[in-house]
């Protein structure tokens, strides 16, 4: 359906992540994976979801050679919790003390995605609340251990088994949470190819 109308652009996903690979799949997509490394640092003063829309922006900087049917898309996504962005973690220890403030709590997950062409740069995001149960020092330690969660913002992926035992309920979208808003990365392509 939507791969037809965009038949005449190249998308390119410039992700390492393999949720986001599968995402693009699932969503019935052609397209390429270009990963380039930036710097993923941003200014204090920016909150929520202007940490997001500034880093999928950002990420588009390393792309200088784009061509006139491409389409490039970048994303991050953050865990926003007592007003505070949480990242990946750096170690056990960071991803213990993350999990530990997450207990028990609501947080929110952020994720931008920016689509940039040469002619043009939109970048949209969304928004999920999730709560999380008390988790017991037993849980978290078991989690850390099996899962490794070193890749994910916020130390935890909802797809995993601490989201089978710990997550009490969720508002909003479950792939945003995951990593990618599926629906609205679908909603704005069509937007690109009607245009």
């Amino acid at each position: 359906m939507l791969r037809e109308k965009l038949k005449n652009h190249n998308i390119i996903l410039a992700s390492g992540s393999p949720r986001r690979h599968a995402f693009f799949k699932e969503l019935d997509l052609d397209f390429t994976i270009q990963v380039k490394e930036v710097e993923e640092t941003y200014s204090s003063t920016l909150k929520h979801s202007e940490i997001t829309n500034y880093l999928s922006q950002l990420k588009t900087s390393v792309f200088s050679e784009l061509q006139i049917n491409d389409i490039l898309i970048t994303s991050d996504t953050i865990v926003w919790l007592n007003g505070k962005a949480l990242g990946k973690p750096k170690d056990f220890e960071e991803a213990k003390k993350m999990l530990r403030d997450l207990s028990g709590q609501m947080h929110e997950v952020i994720t931008s995605v920016c689509f940039t062409s040469k002619e043009f740069q939109k970048t949209v995001n969304d928004v999920t609340k999730v709560w999380f149960k008390t988790l017991s020092e037993e849980e978290i330690d078991y989690y850390i251990k099996n899962y490794k969660p070193f890749d994910k913002a916020g130390s935890y992926g909802i797809q995993e088994w601490i989201g089978y035992i710990g997550i009490k309920k969720i508002k909003g979208c479950y792939f945003n949470v995951m990593g990618l808003p599926t629906r609205l990365v679908y909603k704005t392509l069509s937007e690109i190819a009607d245009r």
